[in-house]
């Protein structure tokens, strides 16, 4: 793949992202208190939805990387957000459970098509080695997603109702998202010139799976997942276990998402000067911070923070280190494949997370799910140095 020169391309990409994100993703906890006032369902059966979705794109994920390697990337990231629009304006309707689920397994499919995971091997089939770097921008804009659908939808809700907020957001899929994505691939198309590819599909993709290291980055992903959403999906009540107040607690879990952002800047600021490996080594070691400051709010409240901010940095970080790392211990031909595959693991885990936060929390108590999620970035680095090693012999 030979890259003639940067564009505006990927900065269109990367706002489609961040309206779709707002949409598709952060809708629901946008408006889910609404949605209960006004239907007065079972907060189980609300969370069923974006459970469902979130299942579903795991299960497709590996189909739509296949997808992207045979050149579809373009029509997935289009058409994945009319669909996702579509599927938001049926959301709207939704009065009964069955039609509120269908909604929801409908926005998996478009979310399978057109978020990240997709876009990610777009950009890494189009532009190479050189996707790193594009890769960051994409989710250096995306970052702020939360920080558009929280306050439009809870506006719109206030002022016009839930429905009338989801309705908003199928549009801005439809004649936002959908145009800005098509625009994007178009430049990136004149930018970029593919070169042949030369490997067989699902002979190549059979070898990889039989490589112990596809395994390893499996688990190196899960367990990273994992040791991130059982603590966020729970941090207001954990924190309130350990004696810190509700507000402060909020608050901390507010400061999050913030820092995703700020840790992708500082590695776009640094990635020309570091690798991918020196790159995981620090982020898997922001984990294990994370989780020992948050073992101390109990007798220093304001430790919370260092966690929030260790802890969202880390993860905003590790969205973009890992296709890379996929890519360079896995190699790049047929990379959608192979990385929709990786993939099952990660969305599966922030899946069950908020099961296993609940068990952990009630069997345990905070310092079970503590302990427990340092035991998994402890494992995750394990498994990271492991990984690097063995690419490393294997390139010798």
């Amino acid at each position: 793949m030979v890259e003639r020169r940067p564009g505006l391309g990927v900065w269109l990409l990367a706002t489609g992202q961040t309206l779709g994100y707002a949409c598709l993703f952060y809708s629901f906890a946008a408006l889910i208190l609404s949605m209960e006032t006004d239907l007065g369902w079972d907060k189980r059966l609300f969370a069923l939805g974006p459970m469902l979705a979130i299942g579903i794109s795991a299960v497709l994920a590996p189909f739509v990387g296949r997808l992207v390697d045979a050149g579809r990337g373009q029509s997935l990231l289009v058409g994945g957000a009319v669909l996702g629009g579509l599927a938001l304006f049926g959301l709207s309707q939704a009065r009964v459970p069955g039609h509120y689920l269908a909604a929801w397994a409908v926005i998996g499919i478009a979310q399978s098509a057109c978020l990240y995971e997709a876009a990610f091997a777009y950009l890494v089939r189009r532009y190479g080695v050189a996707a790193r770097a594009r890769i960051i921008r994409v989710t250096l804009i995306a970052g702020f997603a939360s920080t558009l659908a929280f306050p439009a939808g809870a506006a719109l809700a206030e002022a016009f109702g839930w429905r009338v907020a989801i309705l908003v957001a199928a549009v801005v899929m439809l004649f936002g998202a959908a145009p800005l994505h098509l625009l994007g691939c178009w430049i990136i198309r004149a930018e970029t010139v593919l070169e042949v590819d030369e490997a067989s599909g699902k002979g190549f993709v059979a070898q990889v799976l039989r490589r112990p290291v596809f395994w390893g980055l499996a688990g190196l992903f899960g367990l990273v997942g994992l040791n991130h959403w059982i603590l966020i999906s729970f941090l207001v009540p954990l924190l309130v276990a350990m004696g810190v107040s509700h507000g402060w607690a909020v608050l901390a879990a507010s400061v999050v998402g913030p820092c995703q952002t700020l840790g992708r800047f500082a590695l776009m600021r640094l990635e020309a000067r570091i690798g991918t490996a020196q790159a995981i080594g620090w982020t898997l070691a922001m984990l294990l911070g994370a989780s020992a400051l948050l073992a101390m709010a109990g007798i220093a409240p304001m430790a919370i923070f260092g966690f929030a901010a260790l802890q969202g940095a880390a993860m905003g970080i590790m969205t973009i280190l890992r296709p890379a790392l996929v890519a360079e211990s896995l190699g790049r031909v047929h990379f959608g494949a192979i990385s929709g595959m990786l993939s099952i693991s990660s969305l599966g885990a922030s899946a069950v997370a908020p099961l296993v936060a609940a068990t952990l929390f009630e069997t345990a108590g905070p310092a079970g799910m503590i302990g427990a999620s340092f035991a998994m970035a402890l494992g995750a680095l394990g498994l990271a140095r492991w990984v690097l090693r063995a690419e490393s012999g294997r390139a010798a």
